[in-house]
This record gives C-alpha cells, sequence and structure tokens, in this order.
C-alpha cells in the first residue's frame, strides 16, 4: 500500500465536498425533528431533488436553476408527507417510507431520458485573500458557493433555534405540542414550514449530488445518503454544531477508504466501501447504549386541535 500517493490538501478538500450534500440534508431533517416531526422520507426527497435539479440544470444550462429547482421539489414532495401526516394524522413513520419510494419511483421515471448527459456544473468561489494562502488557500478556502453555504445555513439555524422567538416557538412545539396549542401557537402551521424547510434542504442536499459532486444523473445516486443524514441528526443530539460534526466524519470516512482503494491498501474493496455505512452503525448503537439525549418530547406523535 502506498500512502505516499495520497495528498492531505486534496483530501481535505475532497472532505468538504463530500460532506455538503449530507450536511444539507441533516439540517433540514433536525429543523423538522425539533418541531416534533419524524420524516424518514429524507431519502426519497434527496433523489428527487437531484433528478429535477440535473434536468432543470441541463435544459436551462444553468445549475443555479437546478438547485432552485430542486429545492422547490423537495418541499413540494415534503409537502404532501405534512398535509398526510399533520391534517389525516397519518403515521408519520409510515408515511416517511412511502415517502422515500415515492421519490426513488418518481426520479427513475423523470430521469430516464437524461442518463448518460453531462451538466453545466458551479464554478469555484474563491475567497478574496483567503483563497491565496498556501496549503490552506486549497484546502478551505476554493470551493463552490454550495460548501461555504451549507456552513452558514447550519450557523443561521443555530442561531434561529437559539436567539430568536420564532426559533423558541418552534422548539416549544416539539416539546409539548399540547402546551404550545394551550398558549394560542397553531402547531399544524408551524410543523407545516418546518417540513417545508426539510424538504427544501434535502432536495439541495441531493442537487449537489447530481450537479456539483458527480455531475451527471445516476439511478439511485443517493445511495443512501438520506438514512445516514437521518443518523446524523440523532448522532448529534439534535443540535446544529454537531451536526456538521457529523456530516465531515462521515465524509472523512467516505473520502478516506475511496483514498485508501486508489492506494491499494489491503483490505477487501467491499468492506472498505461499507466502512462509512458500519460506522455510522456503530455510532448509533453506541449513542444508544448510552441513552439518547436531546429528542425533542413530542417528536412523532400525533397531533390533533382537539387534544
Amino acid at each position: 500500500m502506498d500512502l505516499s500517493s495520497i495528498n492531505p490538501v486534496l483530501l481535505i478538500a475532497s472532505v468538504m465536498v463530500s460532506a455538503t450534500p449530507i450536511l444539507l440534508a441533516a439540517i433540514g431533517e433536525m429543523v423538522v425533528e425539533k418541531s416534533g416531526v419524524l420524516n424518514l422520507g429524507v431519502e426519497g426527497m434527496m433523489i428527487t431533488g437531484a433528478v429535477v435539479g440535473f434536468a432543470v440544470a441541463v435544459s436551462a444550462t444553468s445549475p443555479g436553476l437546478g438547485f432552485v429547482a430542486a429545492a422547490i421539489a423537495g418541499a413540494l414532495l415534503s409537502l404532501a408527507f405534512g398535509l398526510l401526516t399533520q391534517y389525516l394524522l397519518s403515521n408519520q413513520v409510515a408515511t416517511g417510507l412511502g415517502l422515500t419510494l415515492v421519490g426513488l419511483g418518481l426520479s427513475s421515471l423523470i430521469g430516464k431520458p437524461y442518463e448518460g448527459m453531462k451538466t453545466p456544473t458551479l464554478s469555484k468561489f474563491e475567497i478574496p485573500l483567503l483563497s491565496d494562502l498556501p496549503i490552506l488557500g486549497d484546502m478551505l478556502f476554493s470551493h463552490d458557493v454550495m460548501v461555504y453555504f451549507s456552513l452558514l445555513l447550519v450557523a443561521a439555524v443555530w442561531a434561529f433555534l437559539k436567539y430568536t422567538r420564532a426559533g423558541l416557538i418552534l422548539r416549544a412545539v416539539g416539546e409539548g405540542h399540547d402546551s404550545a396549542h394551550a398558549l394560542g401557537y397553531k402547531v399544524t402551521q408551524i410543523r407545516i414550514l418546518a417540513i417545508l424547510f426539510g424538504g427544501a434542504c434535502a432536495g439541495l442536499g441531493g442537487a449537489y449530488l447530481s450537479l456539483v459532486r458527480v455531475p451527471q444523473w445516476t439511478e439511485g445516486m443517493t445511495a443512501g445518503a438520506g438514512w445516514i443524514a437521518l443518523a446524523i441528526v440523532v448522532f448529534a443530539s439534535w443540535r446544529a454544531g454537531r451536526v456538521a460534526v457529523g456530516a465531515y466524519l462521515f465524509g472523512g470516512v467516505t473520502v478516506l477508504q475511496l483514498n485508501l482503494q486508489a492506494a491499494g491498501a489491503d483490505v477487501p474493496v467491499a468492506l472498505l466501501s461499507a466502512s462509512p455505512y458500519l460506522i455510522t452503525i456503530l455510532v448509533l448503537v453506541i449513542i444508544s447504549a448510552r441513552g439518547v439525549h436531546g429528542a425533542p418530547a413530542s417528536l412523532g406523535r400525533p397531533f390533533h386541535a382537539s387534544h
């Protein structure tokens, strides 16, 4: 095994790219769960965002429009989930799983004509002065705009939940929806808005996969990224900063196993490829054994105004 072939600068830069789609989806899902809703349809919304974003970017020759379309597609798909679970009071787990199946089927149908096509991708957004720094410039400050947008979004969500009145109300709804309703807050509408935000973020994460990370459409290209995003929210104990750490850890493991394969590591390729998912499962098992802390008290519980 030739470890000298692994370039540390390139490795760190690749980690940032690899972590971005999962970070976008996970931070959106965290907001949804903070409102007391469990949406297991992240994978379906991501794959829908990936195919819609790709189709629009190819048709309009604009990756920016592709990202906008992907966010809208993810939000619309999540709206269906919201209407079913918040107004018709369907089971959140079953509806979320159904949403994933719908997303996978829909993406397969929409994406068929686009297989094998290439799309225009985002150009590098070099930060003035910082991008000129030796080593650090290429490693941290010469990425596309969505890498920085995902990090800013994490900071914005953290500040929103911690310092704003609207964020306090959202957390109150997630902790005790009956109490929030008794205080006069519109629980269902608040949860629908959170679900739409989560759907839009998942759509953006999917579009990042098809427009930047692998600028082409391949059926099933999310490859479980939505489930990893769900796991990261639990790993992070529903805290925005930890969500970012979790996404970057997973991105790091993913990139590292690819580099080890390229370096000729004496480990079966199948085991290396499965390692990010195995490590995620291991972390969740450890967290479960120690007890899950920070979960919103009303998470997954249906709410009806007559309660």
